[in-house]
């Protein structure tokens, strides 16, 4: 009778719009709404951003619009927005942004940031020429892509003219980036004022061999702005780990002051974060996150920070003297502005941060990444990171990520207590079952019950990845009572060894 009963649900699972629990007990998945959905035309919608705007607050989803799966057919941006009042969420009909874009480019990377001293959204994006490849613009060294965003100042109902903001917030750097983009997902604003949009580039480490670039290498970054988006600059790389498409949060470290962390995707088996303890002018070097494991390849996700429930929060906010894992103090990369008193998407191929150019193994020199072996530049004075890591932060971290690691399987949701301690990671939430891949989450605040609520909007389908972007709400409550208990911390007494996937 059990086989077929087992038969009975594949099949029940086979024909429902949705993927469907096959296992009895299971956590609870949440509700979802798809927003967009692949045509039979072939017009398929890649790449999810998620913005809250207050009051209300009202949302803000865009996505790529496509004529295929493919990252060279990449065409404009869309968005739908939707009321949330009573708990409940009504979109409406999703619309192309006619203004993002750039004559003879292709738009990419939808990434919202709200300045909330001016109630203005910028949405950046990159303008790709033509139908040009990353693959290209990193074997041949030529960029190919432009800083591009559009502001709206009524909550997304209307959008300004495209800037290209290239020459201003890239400037001679162009010269020694083969390609760069800008997050995907959604940018944050410090307390200070400053705005922060994530970004990465493929770094030109050796041009001339034989006529072709020898060695790139991905670091994440971010451009940022201190006069409500007026004028952008670029802040300084991720400078060892190679470290790609990325989010940021500001971490609160109680009587240490806060700092900027950044989580980033990477080719070397787990996820990337680094710190900054200059609100993004720059990082110092990065580290490996071993309990958040990459998929095959690698793909895109997304971190959030909120304040800690009160009742969790430690007693003493101060660092912890005993911490297992105390941060070094390592230099901070060449070229980059001394701490102040106060942090492209791919296709079915992933031709980016998957296959690797200049492969290295952990033998180099700590502190010495791709490109950095000391024959270009100069190193900077040593500059005193935070002493430890907390045992409980006031802010904690959600992360959204495929839990597969062959496929892009299974959204999952983990959460860390203390973020700068790479171990403290718990088990995946998944909340949806199939096929899933980039997503973006946000904190939509407290519901009419006082629960504070989470959102994510993220890529899934029934065979595929690229099928359809859902929308699903989950409280805090439910992560608490869903994320299974985190393993034993690992022991440290070895630096796990770093190794690039085969492309």
């Amino acid at each position: 009778a059990y086989p077929k009963l087992w038969a009975l649900m594949v099949h029940v699972a086979s024909i429902l719009p949705g993927p469907v629990p096959l296992t009895m007990g299971a956590p609870r998945v949440p509700e979802r709404t798809v927003l967009f959905q692949r045509e039979r035309s072939g017009l398929t919608y890649r790449v999810p951003a998620l913005l809250p705007v207050p009051p209300a607050p009202t949302l803000l989803a865009f996505a790529e619009q496509r004529l295929s799966p493919d990252d060279a057919h990449a065409h404009r941006l869309v968005q739908r927005s939707a009321a949330l009042a009573g708990g409940s969420v009504r979109w409406g009909a999703a619309r192309v942004l006619g203004t993002a874009a750039l004559e003879e480019h292709r738009s990419m990377n939808p990434c919202p940031v709200l300045d909330a001293r001016t109630a203005t959204i910028f949405l950046f994006f990159i303008a790709v020429r033509g139908r040009t490849p990353e693959a290209t613009q990193i074997a041949t060294g030529r960029n190919a892509a432009r800083l591009c965003c559009v502001t709206s100042r009524d909550a997304g109902r209307s959008w300004g003219a495209a800037r290209d903001l290239t020459e201003e917030a890239v400037g001679g750097a162009e010269h020694d980036w083969a390609t760069f983009a800008v997050g995907p997902g959604h940018g944050i604003q410090l307390r200070s004022g400053r705005l922060l949009v994530p970004a990465y580039t493929y770094r030109v480490d050796r041009r001339e061999c034989f006529g072709k670039i020898c060695r790139t290498s991905p670091h994440a970054f971010a451009f940022y702005s201190d006069d409500d988006g007026r004028t952008w600059h670029r802040g300084g790389l991720v400078p060892n780990l190679r470290s790609g498409e990325c989010q940021l949060a500001a971490v609160d470290s109680g009587q240490a002051g806060s700092v900027l962390y950044c989580n980033a995707r990477s080719p070397l088996g787990s996820r990337v974060q680094a710190l900054s303890v200059d609100e993004g002018a720059s990082f110092l070097p990065g580290e490996l996150v071993p309990a958040l494991a990459e998929t095959a390849r690698g793909c895109q996700g997304s971190i959030l920070g909120f304040p800690a429930p009160l009742s969790r929060r430690p007693r003493d906010e101060r660092w912890s003297a005993g911490a297992r894992n105390p941060l070094r103090s390592p230099r901070l990369c060449p070229g980059v502005q001394q701490p102040s008193e106060e942090g492209a998407t791919d296709t079915q191929g992933d031709q980016g941060l998957g296959g690797m150019q200049g492969c290295r193994d952990s033998s180099e020199e700590p502190g010495l990444g791709p490109g950095l072996d000391g024959t270009r530049d100069a190193w900077a004075p040593r500059v005193p990171g935070p002493p430890a890591t907390l045992s409980r932060s006031p802010t904690w971290l959600l992360y959204s990520h495929p839990v597969g690691r062959r496929a892009r399987l299974h959204m999952g949701i983990h959460l860390s207590r203390s973020p700068l301690d790479p171990h403290s990671w718990t088990e995946p939430w998944v909340i949806y079952e199939g096929p899933s891949g980039y997503s973006d989450l946000a904190s939509i605040g407290p519901t009419l019950k006082g629960a504070l609520t989470f959102a994510c909007l993220y890529e899934s389908g029934a065979r595929v990845s690229y099928e359809e972007i859902s929308f699903c709400m989950f409280s805090l409550g439910e992560v608490l009572q869903n994320v299974p208990a985190g393993p034993e911390p690992p022991s440290h007494g070895g630096k796990p060894r770093e190794r690039c996937r085969p492309s």
